[in-house]
């Protein structure tokens, strides 16, 4: 009986994993949210909600996760930033670590402007967790749109986040 049951959740285990290998989410068409919020990480998510935001898309922009050392105006200087959009619509956020902590820098942020919707802008292999992580922070009321930013992710980091989003799954279906 053990066996079975033990062949069973390994079973699962690897139809999960191939299920997260395969269908990774996509980008996004633009659409219109009140914001977008990007956690810093690999390449192409800045650029990304810049180019959201640039197209009038959303009102402002939050990175989060920023590293403290950064400067707004080194931020600027490399992402080509406009006065005008770092003046009036980006924010830097300077508290998260990790992708639960943007979750709760995102909240805080969505909570002082009193925004109902956000484009979450991360790499598509990361798409489920920040979600997942973000869904459990903000209030049932406020829509998530997902727009993932195409990668070229190795096999080892993909089976990292797929246990990393499994555990963060769990924890949420369990509280």
């Amino acid at each position: 009986m053990i066996r079975r049951i033990l062949a069973i959740l390994l079973v699962a285990w690897a139809l999960g994993f191939v299920w997260f290998a395969a269908a990774l989410p996509r980008p996004l068409a633009v659409s219109e949210t009140d914001a977008i919020v990007v956690p810093t990480g690999s390449g192409g998510r800045i650029e990304r909600g810049l180019e959201v935001l640039q197209l009038g898309a959303a009102e402002q922009m939050l990175v989060t996760g920023v590293d403290p050392a950064v400067q707004p105006d080194e931020f600027q200087a490399e992402f080509a930033v406009p006065d005008r959009a770092m003046d009036c619509c980006v924010t830097l956020g300077f508290s998260a670590l990790d992708t639960r902590g943007n979750a709760r820098e995102t909240a805080q942020w969505m909570e002082e402007r009193g925004y109902n919707s956000l484009r979450l802008v991360t790499a598509d292999w990361h798409m489920r967790r920040a979600a997942e992580e973000l869904a459990e922070q903000l209030p049932d009321t406020i829509d998530i749109s997902r727009d993932a930013v195409r990668s070229e992710v190795s096999l080892y980091t993909l089976f990292l986040e797929y246990h990393k989003f499994l555990a963060v799954w769990l924890v949420n279906a369990l509280s």
